[in-house]
């Protein structure tokens, strides 16, 4: 398929669909801090207008039409305002719609919160789909969570493919779960590897590491959980295992690691207005967003420490490449606050990547 990418962010949605072997012909990113990482990636920068000043006209040809709306009006975290004139940003959705129909393209895709489903008692929702009914497209939809498509994150959004009428209607829902794997090659012999598999943690016995394609970086399905010799940060992932380098009864004179727990906010260990703030050994990450500070609490044979995820760890965790939200196009480092800030507002990988595979069964 040819695709239109709105809301490109940094591009989540094109490296998804595009390794699975669909094409972008056209993006659009109104934020400087997103465009340049993007170009960084992909080589062009996207189209850097409000989506209100977009006309069908200025669309190539496409097959389908992709994008994550803004969401913060629909979750729960932020004031839930849905669609007011108060707060436009729920209203995008509406101009993303409105460039499908006009432009005649024949297929919509679009990700957003769970809180999108129960907003205003469903009704917006149902807005949504009536919207799109009128429009001539019909629906399908299905509540994904990154943690059964190969990476450690419970993170539940809303998936919805729409279909103009007319044009084939493609079987995308149920997905279920899927934790396929690719192999890169490693030098370093000293790296040992497990994969999430289907709720559970095992060793990765092929060379190399996993990834989701074999030429471009060391994320992504049963994304790589490296345990290194060396304790360097920068090299250790939280397998939520109890393992975090080879050979950890030396782990620095600390003693071997007994278990590995995922912290909500690190900023707000002791505050827990909501539930939880520290989950228990072996269950997977708390949904990486743009606001928390995520970590995890190391406890080995002799002290317990709460350290936070670095960005490295956060990009693993949505499956992306390793270092995609490092450099600006013009080389120059990111923050580590805005590369928090992108990882929690982006789409998590191996998800995209499921919903390409099954767009090509009937495309």
């Amino acid at each position: 398929m040819k695709f239109i990418e709105l809301f490109a962010g940094i591009g989540a949605f094109r490296l998804g669909l595009e390794r699975t072997g669909h094409e972008c012909v056209w993006a659009n990113e109104w934020l400087e801090k997103p465009r340049r990482i993007y170009e960084r990636n992909f080589g062009e920068q996207p189209d850097a207008r409000d989506i209100r000043n977009v006309r069908p006209e200025d669309l190539p040809e496409a097959d389908l039409l992709c994008g994550g709306f803004p969401c913060a009006t629909f979750s729960v975290a932020g004031k839930r305002t849905g669609f007011s004139l108060e707060d436009t940003r729920g209203t995008l959705a509406f101009e993303m719609f409105r460039l499908a129909k006009d432009k005649r393209i024949p297929y919509i895709l679009f990700e957003n919160v769970k809180g999108l489903l129960n907003h205003d008692s469903g009704r917006t929702f149902q807005i949504i789909l009536g919207v799109l009914d009128d429009m001539g497209y019909d629906s399908q939809w299905e509540l994904l969570d990154s943690q059964n498509f190969g990476v450690p994150q419970h993170r539940e959004r809303i998936f919805l493919v729409a279909n103009l009428r007319g044009k084939p209607r493609p079987k995308v829902f149920p997905i279920g779960r899927t934790n396929e794997t690719n192999v890169k090659s490693t030098e370093d012999e000293n790296i040992k590897v497990t994969q999430w598999r289907r709720g559970y943690f095992r060793d990765y016995k092929s060379n190399g590491v996993p990834t989701l394609t074999a030429n471009m970086g060391t994320g992504g399905h049963n994304v790589p959980f490296v345990t290194g010799r060396k304790p360097k940060e920068i090299d250790v992932f939280p397998t939520l295992d109890g393992h975090y380098w080879k050979g950890i009864g030396n782990n620095q004179g600390r003693g071997a690691v007994k278990s590995v727990k995922p912290v909500m906010d690190v900023q707000r260990i002791n505050k827990s207005p909501n539930g939880r703030m520290i989950k228990e050994h072996n269950e997977p990450s708390y949904t990486i967003t743009a606001q928390d500070r995520h970590g995890v609490q190391i406890d080995t044979e002799f002290e317990t420490s709460i350290r936070k995820l670095t960005p490295l760890e956060c990009e693993r965790l949505q499956g992306l490449p390793d270092g995609w939200t490092e450099f600006y196009s013009d080389g120059t480092k990111v923050s580590d606050s805005e590369r928090y800030e992108r990882c929690g507002r982006t789409i998590t990988i191996p998800v995209v990547e499921a919903i390409g595979r099954k767009l090509h069964e009937f495309w």
